[in-house]
Order: structure tokens, then sequence, then C-alpha cells
């Protein structure tokens, strides 16, 4: 058994095809398969099920896989110990983002190009996806570390969290709402946004996490009626009249740049929580190590 065969075993699996694990890999698919099948001959049972239009693991490679993957990350690892003895940074790191974070008070973007400057050898894979999306890759260990929103005031089993923002969570409204009365008011009852139409972040944001448990927790059915990852539209949709959006406290001149008020929601008080997170039992390599490092120093736990 090779470690070849194993990393082209896991493309195949990933890529749910040979002809796309093979451009991946920079390979002939001819060259990919025969691997595989030496592989499997080797196991003597079948990894792979090629059967239907996609690649398909068969149970004894549900249970061979998570190993496979283990294999090649201790490789990596030692190839990174090595480098580290010779003053290099190798590898790469795999960084997930929710949607919007980038354009909030903290400037991800700079981290991640000045950490590239100063370890070229380094290649940074940036995605943008749900929280929930997300949360679920860190801990399959297909993400190194991730910018996402917090459901729940306690962090997710398993991984560790450094929070960057708390802010509490406001309904958005045109001057003139009924929301508005009396005019001196500040916050409004959950319970009081029931029939109304709201705009909120889709399922699988910490937001619409939050939102969706204090409804449930209140017997409140929340009326959804507009979805959208970033909040710059769901503050458009404000604008026509399309509804009441959910969201973090905005900046108030933001608020008054469209001509926008903000009710602070209460009865319960909701926040939304942003976090840098990672595995406990820590990053898999030294380069996802000191980028961690420096995402920590400078987002500086808001």
């Amino acid at each position: 058994m090779e470690l070849r065969q194993l990393q082209y075993f896991v493309a195949v699996v990933e890529e749910a095809n040979f002809t796309r694990a093979a451009a991946r890999l920079h390979l002939a698919q001819p060259g990919v398969s025969a691997q595989v099948r030496q592989l499997e001959r080797e196991l003597g049972q079948p990894l792979l099920d090629r059967s239907g239009r996609s690649v398909t693991l068969t149970e004894v490679g549900e249970a061979v896989l998570p190993f496979a993957r283990a294999a090649l990350a201790a490789a990596e690892g030692v190839r990174h110990t090595a480098d580290e003895f010779t003053g290099l940074l190798r590898g790469h790191v795999r960084v997930g983002l929710v949607s919007g974070a980038a354009t909030h008070e903290f400037d991800v973007v700079s981290v991640l190009a000045d950490f590239h400057d100063a370890h070229p050898d380094v290649e940074i894979a940036l995605t943008e996806d749900t929280s929930d999306r997300m949360l679920a890759a860190l801990r399959r260990g297909e993400l190194d570390i991730a910018l996402l929103g917090l459901a729940d005031e306690e962090p997710p089993p398993g991984v560790s969290t450094q929070l960057v923002i708390d802010e509490s969570l406001v309904a958005v409204v045109l001057p003139g709402d009924e929301l508005l009365t009396p005019e001196n008011r500040t916050g409004v009852p959950l319970a009081e946004l029931r029939d109304r139409p709201l705009i909120s972040l889709p399922r699988g944001t910490g937001v619409r996490g939050v939102l969706d448990r204090a409804c449930a927790q209140a017997g409140v059915r929340p009326r959804i009626a507009f979805e959208a990852a970033a909040p710059q539209v769901l503050v458009q949709l404000v604008v026509r009249g399309l509804g009441v959006a959910v969201l973090p406290a905005l900046e108030p001149r933001t608020a008054a740049a469209y001509g926008l008020r903000t009710l602070e929601i209460t009865e319960p008080r909701l926040r939304g929580r942003i976090a840098l997170t990672w595995r406990t039992d820590g990053p898999a390599g030294p380069a996802a190590g000191v980028l961690l490092d420096r995402l920590r120093a400078a987002l500086g736990g808001g």
C-alpha cells in the first residue's frame, strides 16, 4: 500500500468521479483508476461503487476513508515538521468565511494577504458558506479554520472559539412603520414580529439559528418572506418596503444612509455572534497553526 494510492482514493471520493479526480491531481485518468484498483486488490475488498453515474463508497470504503485521510494528514505533518527545522513553512490551509464577514469591522483578507507574503509556499484556500456547513466541514477535517456565526452561547462540541462579534439583533424598518409607535420607542418584543413579513439571513447561519430558536421557545411562527446571504441585500429589500429585516445592529451611518430605523429586539434580547473557530485538538499542520495565531491576534476577541 502506497500513500499515493490513498491520495488517489480520497480524491476520487471527494470528486465522486475519476476524471475530475485525475484533473485535480494533474494525472491521466487511467493511471488514477489503475492505482485505486491496485489498492482494492491489496485490501481484498472493493472500496468504490462504480455502477452509478457518480462514484460512491462501498461499506468497506466508508470504513477505510477516515484512516486514509488520517494517513495522508500524518504524512503531511511529517513534511511540515521537517520544513520547520529548516526554517520553511509549506503546505496548504483551508479557511472558511461566513458570507458578509469580510466586509464587517475586521479585514480578514488583509491578514491572509500578509500571511501569504510572509509564507509564499503555503497555499490558502478560502471559501464562503453557511455557518452550519462550515462547522460540519471543520469537524470532518475539511477546513482548518472558520469564521462563522454561533447559534448557541456555548461552543459546539469538539471545537474552540474566539468571539469577535457579539451584537444585539435588531428589527430594521422604514420610517413611519407602526413598530416605531410610540415615537421614542427603541425596542420591540419578538412577539410583535409574529405577523410581519420578515427578511432574514438563510437557514444555516448563526443569526438565523438564533432567530428560529427564540421563535420556537416563544411559540412564535416567523413569516420569512425573503432570505439573502448578504446583509446589504436584506437592507435593500427593506428599503423597497418588502418587510422587516432581522440583522445584527446596523451602524447609525449605515441606517441613515438608507433612511431606515432600527429597534432592538427584546423579550427575549437576541444576540448575533461571530467567532473564529478551530478544532479543539488544534489545526492539522504548522501552517494552519501559524495562520490561526495571526488571525487570533488580528481579530482580538471583539
